[in-house]
C-alpha cells in the first residue's frame, strides 16, 4: 500500500514551463505552411539540432545525421537554425510568464521555473488555473505549444511537465506526490545520471517512489548532499530556490564551425580558425572580458581531434596581438594530407577588461593602439555586419564556394526597409505563400 507524504495541497506552488520541440516549433510558427509537416533544424551542421513532433513520430530525432533522416523521410523539411529568432521567441515567452509572477528563473532558452505561491488572491483563481492561463497565453501569442508542470518543488514540477508532452498540463498537489513518483522511472529524475540509476538498481530500486521510501540518511550516504536535496525535493520539501538573478559571466568563450566538404587545404583550414578567433574576441570585447588562456582544436573527418593550449603572460582583448601565437600553434597542429571538418577556438581564464593592471615592462603605446584598432573594427562590424572588417587571412574564405551547411535562414536575407544584415527589427516575421 502506497504512503502519502503530506496532506497539504500547495504549501508552495512551483511551475515548470518547457517549450515543445522549440526550434522546430518556432519555424512552424513563422511559416504556417510547415505546420503538420516533419520539420528539422540543423542544416548548417549536417546533423539534426531539433525535430518537430511530426518528425519524431517517424523515428527522426536530435543528433541524427541529415542524410539518414532524409532516407527515412524523403519529404522531410530541413532548415538552417535561426538562433536569433529563437532567442526573440524565448524572450517573449519569458515576458509573458512574468505577467503572472515576478519570480521567474530562465533555466534555458526554452524552459523556465516560476514561483506562483501566494498569487491566487491577486489572480482570483486557483494555482492550476494560473498555469493554464500562462500556457494558453504563450500558445495564442507565439503560436508555439509548451508543456507545464505544477507541484511543490522544482524537481517535481519538472517531472510534471515531462509527464504529458506536447502541450500537456500536469498538476500534482502534495497529497498525490506519491502517485506521480510511482509512475516515474529512476532515469527520469532530474539529477540522476546513468551511473546513479545503475547503482540504485543494484539496491533494488526501480522508481522514484522507491528512492523516496528510503531514509534521508540513506540517500545522503549514497549521493552525499545532492542525494539529500533530491530526496527532499521529491517528497515535496522544496530545497532548490528559484534563481531570479542574472547568470554569472561565462568562464570560457568557445567558437567552432564545421565545414563541408572536409578540407586538407592548409590555407583554408587556417582561415576558418582565424574566423573563429575573430568571432570569439568580438564576443569577449562585447562583454568587456579578456582571456589569459587560448585553446585551439582541429577536428579530423573521422572525428578525431588534436588541440593545444597556451597560457598568456598578459591578458588581452586584441585579435591581432595573438595572431602570431595562433599561427605558431596551428603549424604544430596541422598535418599535411589530413582531412579536417572543423576548427575550434577557446578563450579561457577570462578577466574584467575594465580593471586592467599596468605592468612595468609592457609596451603601453602598442597595447593602446591595438585596443583602438579593435574598437574601430567592432564599431564598423556593428554598423555594417559581422566580419565586414576582418583579417586578411580570412579574406581567403570569400573566394570559396558556399556549402549547404553555410545556408542562412530566410530572416537573415529578407530585410524590411531600414534593416541591415547586422541590425534588424526585434520581431519575428511570418512568411505566407499566396
Amino acid at each position: 500500500m502506497s504512503e502519502a507524504f503530506m496532506l497539504h495541497s500547495f504549501p508552495r506552488a512551483i511551475l515548470h514551463v518547457d517549450a515543445d520541440a522549440f526550434f522546430a516549433s518556432v519555424e512552424q510558427a513563422l511559416v504556417p505552411g510547415l505546420k503538420g509537416k516533419p520539420v528539422v533544424t540543423g542544416k548548417e551542421r549536417g546533423i539534426i539540432a531539433c525535430a518537430s513532433y511530426e518528425a519524431k513520430a517517424l523515428g527522426i530525432g536530435r543528433g541524427m545525421p541529415l542524410f539518414e533522416a532524409k532516407k527515412r523521410c524523403p519529404q522531410l523539411v530541413i532548415l538552417p537554425s535561426d538562433y536569433e529568432t529563437y532567442s526573440l521567441y524565448s524572450k517573449r515567452m519569458f515576458t509573458i510568464m512574468r505577467r503572472f509572477t515576478p519570480v521567474l528563473e530562465e533555466y534555458s532558452i526554452d524552459e523556465a521555473f516560476a514561483d506562483i505561491t501566494g498569487l491566487r488572491r491577486i489572480h482570483r483563481t486557483s494555482y492550476e488555473e494560473i498555469g493554464f492561463r500562462m500556457q494558453k497565453s504563450i500558445q495564442e501569442e507565439l503560436g508555439i505549444t509548451v508543456s507545464v508542470g505544477l507541484s511543490l518543488s522544482k524537481s517535481l514540477a519538472k517531472l510534471c511537465s515531462k509527464f504529458r508532452k506536447p502541450a500537456g498540463f500536469t498538476a500534482v498537489p502534495g497529497r498525490y506526490i506519491h502517485v506521480l513518483l510511482q509512475h516515474t522511472p529512476l532515469e527520469k529524475v532530474w539529477g540522476f545520471g546513468p551511473n546513479t540509476v545503475e547503482l540504485f538498481e543494484k539496491h533494488g530500486l526501480k522508481t522514484a517512489y522507491d528512492f523516496t521510501m528510503r531514509t534521508e540518511r540513506w540517500a545522503g550516504g549514497m549521493l552525499g548532499k545532492v542525494g539529500r536535496e533530491i530526496w527532499n525535493e521529491l517528497r515535496g520539501n522544496a530545497v532548490y530556490e528559484i534563481k531570479t538573478e542574472e547568470q554569472a559571466p561565462q568562464a570560457t568563450i568557445i567558437k567552432s564551425k564545421t565545414f563541408t566538404p572536409p578540407s586538407s587545404d592548409k590555407a583554408f583550414v587556417y582561415a576558418k580558425l582565424v574566423r573563429n578567433l575573430e568571432a570569439a574576441f568580438m564576443k569577449a570585447r562585447r562583454h568587456k572580458l579578456r582571456p589569459r588562456l587560448l585553446g585551439l582544436v582541429l577536428r579530423h573527418q573521422d572525428f578525431r581531434h588534436e588541440g593545444l593550449e597556451a597560457a598568456l603572460n598578459r591578458a588581452t582583448s586584441s585579435t591581432i596581438e595573438l595572431l602570431p601565437l595562433v599561427n605558431s600553434m596551428f603549424d604544430q597542429l596541422f598535418r599535411e594530407g589530413a582531412l579536417y571538418r572543423s576548427t575550434l577556438v577557446l578563450l579561457g581564464k577570462l578577466e574584467d577588461d575594465s580593471a586592467e593592471q599596468l605592468e612595468l615592462f609592457e609596451d603601453r603605446l602598442r597595447i593602446d593602439k591595438l585596443r583602438t584598432v579593435a574598437a574601430a573594427v567592432d564599431e564598423l562590424n556593428e554598423k555594417y555586419g559581422k566580419h565586414t572588417v576582418r583579417s586578411a587571412t580570412s579574406l581567403y574564405l570569400a573566394a570559396r564556394e558556399k556549402s549547404a551547411r553555410e545556408a542562412q535562414p530566410a530572416r537573415r536575407a529578407d530585410h524590411v526597409a531600414g534593416e541591415t544584415a547586422r541590425q534588424r527589427l526585434a520581431f519575428p516575421r511570418v512568411s505566407i505563400d499566396v
